[in-house]
């Protein structure tokens, strides 16, 4: 995730990184840029379609179209934050639920803590992992009865979470935790499978797509177009108008694309290797460990 200040304007403004649209449009604008230049050339020089042809009343469909796209953009990108800022939701929940179940266990069985220090942050990145589909063992750590060698298990969190489970309820049976303290932890072991069903459920259930598709399809008819209907009002000024207008609707569109799974790597995706890491060091912290 790209850390900024939204204060400074000006260095936003002028500021180039690899997640910048820009950069990743300027193939497309350029092409689109010398088709706008043929077409207009093509009317004026070519054709000489004077102000009494129709093809300049396109312009006027432009507009009434331009108010459907608009509309239909300001839904993908609203849609797509939703699934954001609910992934951010999510994983708040995740750091509250690992600092209390800390906490209970450092006041319950103070003598366990090793153990919960090592397993609750060990969920926080197999979680982050699981989301993006890769397994680093480099980053979990080894406790009684879970090994990093064999942490190849097709659901890692939901692994983790059980051996939790069984972990604790062992030491209701041993009489380190009574009945009443184990009803008193289940919440935060609950708010862990919660919490992976949720963020399964936003990595999985993209936009549709049908909507996506016609999305794609009625922009690409709406810029190609637009050429046409421009000549007879801008003359070349069409050129820059069209890519200007070409950037900012297909930038709208790849940021929501980027957004909408919010737990990958993308410069703007949620900072889950950070709250991961923030975790680890709250646990230990809480545990003394």
């Amino acid at each position: 995730m790209i850390r900024y200040t939204p204060k400074d304007w000006f260095l936003i403004i002028f500021k180039f990184h690899k997640a910048d649209t820009f950069r990743k449009l300027l193939p497309l604008i350029v092409v689109l840029s010398i088709y706008a230049g043929m077409i207009t050339w093509l009317e004026s020089e070519v054709w000489k379609l004077g102000e009494k042809s129709h093809v300049k009343n396109l312009s006027l469909i432009h507009t009434s179209l331009g108010m459907v796209i608009s509309l239909l953009l300001v839904f993908r990108t609203n849609t797509a934050y939703e699934r954001w800022w609910e992934g951010r939701k999510v994983w708040g929940g995740l750091v509250n639920s690992s600092r209390n179940l800390a906490l209970k266990v450092r006041t319950l069985v103070p003598q366990e803590v090793g153990y919960y220090s090592v397993m609750i942050p060990n969920f926080a990145f197999a979680l982050k992992n699981h989301l993006r589909r890769v397994h680093l063992e480099e980053e979990l750590e080894p406790a009684e009865g879970f090994t990093v060698a064999e942490t190849g298990a097709a659901h890692l969190p939901n692994k983790i979470v059980s051996q939790i489970m069984q972990y604790t309820i062992a030491l209701e049976k041993s009489g380190k935790l009574k009945s009443e303290h184990l009803l008193f932890l289940q919440p935060e072991l609950t708010n862990f499978t919660e919490a992976t069903g949720a963020c399964e459920r936003i990595r999985n259930t993209p936009i549709p797509y049908s909507y996506s598709v016609f999305l794609k399809k009625f922009m690409f008819l709406y810029v190609m177009t637009l050429p046409f209907g421009f000549v007879f009002s801008l003359g070349y000024f069409t050129v820059p108008v069209v890519a200007i207008i070409f950037y900012v609707l297909a930038s709208l569109e790849l940021i929501a694309e980027e957004i909408e799974d919010p737990f990958g790597s993308d410069a703007n995706d949620l900072p889950t290797d950070e709250i991961a890491t923030g975790i680890r060091k709250s646990v230990k912290e809480i545990l003394n460990y």
